[in-house]
């Protein structure tokens, strides 16, 4: 694996191919979040994973910052790899970069989205309630610490374990900026799949998600699906928030077949 520093994101390159895999992180996460799929991906494809500003390995900043410039930092890193066509691999709220790149690049350049573990259908309003939480000075660690024993009790997943740690070194500050740029994004867009469906163009979309494991979460989205050839939903056979340390073969696979089907249309 050949890691990459910018003089302000930092991101790993691996693989080779014309289409290439970007793989985004979520706020408060770092591109570690993507490393058991790295490996995997580069088998078939060029594949990238980056850091946002003030992230992981990325220039450390004192300035406040929005979506706005996630997706400037998205764009740098594709100028800077050169990488011509992408397919963004979006976990949770990155999706919102995702959706501005392809505004941004059109769908010759991206001609797919994949969504990880997101909420396409819109947010529910206890988890509003948790973005309010997060801004509160006063309530902002305990719900953090609600967030992460949600995600990992019942699990037993070192690497899991391992990425909650990286997040919990983020501050009140980041914690705050996430739930206020997420909160801000659902009520602009209202929801991902609105806001998809107001490209010129339908942008195919795949969502892979684990959790949660109901049925009405599921049928909901397949529904949509039936009445929007474009998207497309599977719901993973993992336990966690997170089945990218827990079933990575898997739900590469699922990325990998997503990206070959679009190459046909792309080169057309």
């Amino acid at each position: 694996m050949h890691t990459t520093t910018s003089p302000r994101i930092a991101f790993d390159d691996v693989g080779d191919g014309p289409m290439t895999l970007l793989y985004l992180p979520g706020w408060c996460a770092n591109r570690t979040a993507f490393r058991d799929l790295l490996p995997i991906a580069a088998r078939q494809h060029r594949a990238i994973a980056l850091d946002w500003r003030g992230h992981g390995g990325s220039e450390p900043t004192t300035h406040d910052f929005g979506t706005a410039a996630l997706v400037d930092d998205a764009l740098a890193v594709i100028t800077r790899s050169g990488a011509e066509v992408v397919v963004p691999v979006a976990l949770a709220h990155s999706g919102w970069v995702a959706i501005e790149l392809r505004r941004r690049l059109g769908p010759a350049r991206v001609p797919g989205i994949v969504w990880l573990e997101w909420m396409p259908l819109g947010a529910p309003a206890p988890f509003l309630d948790v973005l309010a939480g997060l801004q509160d000075t006063h309530r902002w660690r305990d719900v953090r610490a609600q967030l992460f024993s949600m995600w990992t009790t019942g699990v037993d997943i070192p690497a899991l374990d391992h990425h909650i740690d990286e997040m919990a070194r983020y501050d009140e500050t980041m914690w705050a900026r996430a739930g206020r740029e997420i909160a801000t994004n659902f009520a602009t867009e209202h929801s991902p799949t609105i806001a998809v469906e107001s490209f010129d163009e339908p942008c195919p979309t795949l969502h892979l998600y684990a959790q949660p494991a109901d049925t009405e979460t599921l049928t909901a989205q397949e529904a949509y699906a039936a009445a929007h050839p474009w998207f497309s939903v599977e719901r993973l056979p993992a336990a966690s928030h997170f089945p990218m340390f827990e079933i990575p073969e898997h739900l590469q696979q699922r990325v990998s077949e997503f990206a070959h089907r679009l190459q046909p249309a792309h080169a057309h």
